[in-house]
């Protein structure tokens, strides 16, 4: 197999070879066809993540090995299955579950695999959809797209579920009391998807780019805030017409931590999601005294993702501006999402699609 990888942080991608898997036990090997260009994996690249204060998360710690091939939004095409793997066959096309744990414990048993202690996810410490060839350990990591466009689908993986994990954090919650969304980028365009399927009616979106605040508008969005510069609070809570009693952070930088918790009602919750990086530093006494919540929100379960196919199949979830990319192209379209020049979203698609 060919995988596009990261051979060293901070370093253009190189296409590389690698022994093709066989898949063993109740394993199933796919063919890449599509795989979306997550923000996370610049980070992947980068090696690292900003904790704030000078501190930073070195991923390589945590246990990644180099080379890797990134991509977590997969779409495939079943190839082989193992022995023991049974309910899919060679030829189905299935979206790849990647937020994979060990496999054994009472987490990953009752399919909340994102919470298991061991980070075992696809594109980050197994190879991913940068690679022309993909593993799932199990059947049940597997998901018919049913009449989904695959491209589409394949976002489904990780902004789609990341997303409505996030909304089901804060639900449920009137129709017309406003969700604040901070970012309209590829996680702020499904969050606007998946309310709207919701029938939630209003939306308000933050964003620093004019261009993504139009998106955000085009998308669904009942009205923007320009997340720049000084008064963004002010701003926020101007737009929902009093303090908001939900915002969920898809940056979750200092910046925006910031503004999105000083804006909280009492009672309010607010939900980070993006991985910036930075610090928030909390009133202690107004956290018992408001009510306040501040929860993080990691990616989504198995059983997420199911719901969220099955609701885009109803035709009630809209699309994302979905940019294709040949596969073999996967360092520039890395690097133009880290320069800030996608809307929406880039898919990788490989020469088996």
């Amino acid at each position: 197999m060919k995988a596009w990888a990261v051979v060293a942080t901070e370093q253009p991608l190189q296409e590389i070879d690698l022994p093709t898997p066989e898949p063993q036990g109740t394993e199933v090997l796919l063919e890449t066809l599509y795989c979306g260009v997550c923000h996370s994996d610049i980070h992947i690249w980068e090696g690292r993540y900003d904790l704030g204060g000078g501190k930073v998360m070195n991923l390589q710690d945590r246990g990644l090995k180099l080379p890797v091939a990134m991509g977590h939004e997969i779409v495939g095409r079943v190839v082989k299955c193992g022995p023991d793997a049974t309910g899919v066959k060679v030829g189905d096309v299935r979206i790849v579950f990647p937020w994979l744990g060990c496999g054994t414990c009472a987490k990953c048993l009752a399919e909340e695999d994102n919470m298991c202690l061991v980070g075992n996810s696809l594109g980050v410490f197994r190879n991913g959809g940068y690679g022309t060839h993909v593993v799932a350990p199990h059947p049940r990591h597997l998901v018919d797209p049913g009449n989904v466009d695959l491209a589409l689908a394949a976002t489904y993986a990780c902004s789609g579920i990341t997303v409505y994990s996030a909304i089901n954090k804060v639900m449920p919650m009137p129709p017309d009391e406003p969700i604040v969304i901070v970012g309209a980028g590829g996680l702020g365009l499904a969050a606007i998807a998946v309310l709207r399927a919701l029938k939630h009616k209003n939306i308000v979106v933050v964003d620093i780019s004019a261009e993504k605040r139009a998106a955000a508008t085009a998308a669904g969005a009942t009205t923007t805030v320009d997340g720049s510069g000084e008064g963004v609070t002010k701003r926020i809570i101007a737009a929902c017409g009093a303090q908001p009693i939900a915002v969920i952070d898809l940056v979750n930088g200092t910046a925006s931590a910031r503004f999105a918790f000083d804006a909280l009602r009492k009672g309010g919750k607010l939900v980070q999601v993006g991985l910036f990086g930075g610090e928030l530093t909390l009133p202690l006494p107004l956290m018992p005294i408001r009510a306040l919540t501040v929860q993080g929100s990691y990616v989504g379960n198995p059983k997420e993702l199911r719901e969220l196919v099955a609701l885009a199949q109803t035709g009630e979830l809209p699309g994302m501006p979905i940019t294709l990319v040949p596969q073999r192209e996967a360092d520039s379209a890395l690097q133009r999402l880290r320069n800030g020049q996608v809307t929406g979203r880039l898919v990788l698609k490989s020469d088996a699609a």
